[in-house]
């Protein structure tokens, strides 16, 4: 069992003022992994000042220089590749899948912000005016407990690119998976300041962090409650903020299309991270003359979805990170029986065999209504809602009806068709014919799935101001 009870600030290990105690509990046997010592707003304060005194001469730094962190920061990454997959399964439970996936994101997140560096315009011309795009400041990152390291290497390496420090406030469920990426990058040799984390609460930490006016702004992911709050709190101070929050995506398959293999695929997508994901696309929309035919083959598909041990290859969906998110998808599966929505398969209770850790039966529900529970709040967990519609433009009003817009999904046998359906979709990302991910391409969302954008330049300009000179 490991202890954590250091933050790290200012370019090493420093001891904690806070002193409160948090348990890490396996979410696959309840059994106690270890335990964090939780960080106060006094934590916070000494990481902020840190950042805030590095920032005026790394804010100074060239591109070259930026794009040689960057490199460093990948490599290091890289080195502990085993130990990062198997924390974060340990951990947090994830399967090895997703774990291997969110450690190509995380030594990704390097590469491609290095690309964008290469290409990315610090100065440019507004009519006769010179505009400098010069970095916002010190940067309060705060990261959700679902796939945590990467978030923190995507949004730290886009601070880096801007020339910004941070102050990172991750969740207090993946402090072993944090102290981890912690240890690469204090190997990475980065300069005293830049990078700096606390472990702490949100109302406390986060609070702290979110408040004051030495950090110039905030980017976070996670619910969009907490994201509404974050930017209550941004505003006496004006501070920027770049919030990837909430989602309930819409998966349209539309008539022409092949439905034994869209079918599956769509199931098998709205387990993605076992149904703890944002982007994952849990209404599945079906036309009415085809539903039968659409319960049939995802009832088969959902047969076939092996939930279990996270340490095994072939395992798609593991258990919930924590008995309070087991217990959270357990109400909506009830809530959808009391709908009255039909119950296609999975449902209530954990699955045989499985009874000594988090896990949720792989769950799908038909002739469900749009304006149900179940369709409108994400569950973050493995419940699928199959809809159907009459037409094309029942399936569009369908999809925008939901106070969510982060992810949408498409698919047709005809991709201009799909294409027109996507252009009317209301959600930050739209993918045709599959799930698809290019990391130099804008993430966020629409609605109350957030505001700002990530990756690529229109990530990188979410780190700066504008300053115009007129000479």
């Amino acid at each position: 069992m490991r202890r954590i009870d250091k933050a790290y600030i200012n370019g090493g290990f420093a001891e904690l003022h806070g002193t409160e105690v948090f348990n890490l509990i396996s979410p696959v046997n309840h059994e106690k992994i270890g335990e964090v010592v939780l960080g106060d707003e006094s934590d916070a304060i000494k990481a902020i000042v840190a950042a805030k005194t590095a920032f005026k001469t790394f804010s100074k730094t060239s591109i070259q220089q930026r794009i040689e962190i960057l490199e460093k920061l990948k490599r290091s990454v890289e080195s502990k590749e085993k130990q990062l997959i198997e924390t974060m399964i340990l951990e947090y439970g994830g399967t090895r899948q997703f774990c291997t996936m969110s450690f190509q994101n995380m030594v990704g997140s390097f590469e491609h912000m290095i690309e964008t560096l290469h290409q990315f315009e610090f100065e440019r011309k507004a009519g006769n005016t010179l505009v400098q795009m010069v970095p916002v400041g010190v940067v309060g990152i705060i990261t959700p407990w679902n796939s945590s390291n990467s978030f923190i290497c995507n949004k730290f390496a886009t601070a880096v690119a801007a020339g910004c420090t941070v102050v990172v406030k991750p969740s207090e469920m993946s402090a072993l998976q944090t102290q981890l990426i912690i240890e690469c990058f204090h190997e990475a040799g980065l300069a005293d300041g830049i990078f700096n984390v606390v472990n702490g609460l949100g109302s406390v930490v986060g609070s702290e962090i979110v408040n004051h006016p030495d950090v110039a702004k905030i980017s976070f992911t996670g619910s969009t409650q907490t994201g509404k709050m974050i930017a209550k709190g941004a505003v006496d101070s004006m501070k920027r903020v770049t919030l990837e929050l909430g989602g309930k995506s819409p998966n349209i398959i539309l008539d022409d299309a092949d439905f034994t293999q869209a079918i599956r695929q769509a199931v098998f997508g709205a387990y993605m991270n076992s149904g703890q994901a944002c982007i994952a696309p849990t209404r599945l929309l079906v036309p009415q003359s085809r539903l039968a035919e659409t319960n049939q083959l995802a009832k088969e598909a959902a047969l076939q979805v092996v939930v279990g041990d996270p340490v095994n290859e072939n395992t798609n969906v593991g258990p919930m990170v924590s008995e309070k998110q087991y217990e959270r998808v357990q109400h909506y599966i009830q809530l959808g029986l009391d709908e009255g929505a039909e119950l296609l398969v999975g449902g209530k209770g954990k699955p045989e065999g499985l009874e000594d850790g988090n896990y949720v039966k792989a769950t799908i529900f038909t002739n469900v209504r749009n304006n149900m529970r179940i369709a409108q709040e994400e569950i973050f967990g493995p419940v699928l809602s199959i809809i159907s519609y009459q037409d094309e433009e029942d399936a569009i009003a369908i999809a925008n009806d939901t106070q969510y817009g982060l992810a949408a999904y498409v698919t047709s046998s005809d991709e201009h068709r799909a294409l027109k359906v996507a252009s009317r979709i209301e959600a930050g990302r739209v993918c045709i014919n599959g799930f698809k991910h290019d990391p130099l391409a804008p993430f966020g969302g629409f609605k109350q799935s957030g505001i700002g954008r990530e990756f690529g330049t229109y990530g990188l300009e979410e780190y700066l101001e504008p300053k115009s000179i007129l000479i």
